[in-house]
């Protein structure tokens, strides 16, 4: 019988970390190897699990030149533009928001000339009436 509350941790544990030993996994779950491996198979089957990828250490992160982009996109362009700003890398997290403004992209980039260059590159893509972009300075929250 399946237990979605071990799903549920096993998610979390590969969330922390998606290159834990299977082995590791199993004892701090309380399950069998075999068992912990069939339940990741299943869920990646089951889409759930879309990919594996890595997080920057927080150091890296800092490096880095990030900033929020508001996007206002023309009537009947939204699908475009998503699709867009899907394909540059940059762009690490995309919202669609009520109010003003239609999308807000979180960008991060080597240098601030590359960070103009990506903010450039979305002002000409095709729908983008307008952007705004702020740059962050400094977290003060990370959760």
């Amino acid at each position: 019988m399946r237990s979605p509350d071990k799903d549920q941790q096993l998610l979390s544990l590969l969330t922390e970390n998606a290159r834990a030993p299977v082995a590791e996994l199993a004892r701090i779950l309380g399950l069998s190897r075999t068992t912990v491996q069939a339940r990741i198979e299943r869920l990646e089957r089951d889409k759930v699990i879309a990919g594996y990828t890595i997080r920057l250490t927080r150091a890296a992160e800092r490096a880095l030149i990030r900033a929020h982009v508001l996007i206002t996109v023309k009537p009947k362009h939204a699908a475009r533009t998503v699709a867009d700003l899907k394909e540059m890398r940059e762009v690490r997290t995309l919202h669609s928001v009520s109010g003003e403004v239609d999308l807000i992209a979180m960008v991060a980039a080597a240098s601030v000339d590359a960070l103009d260059s990506v903010i450039d590159r979305i002002g000409e893509l095709e729908g983008v009436e307008r952007t705004q972009t702020s740059v962050i300075l400094a977290t003060k929250i990370d959760r």
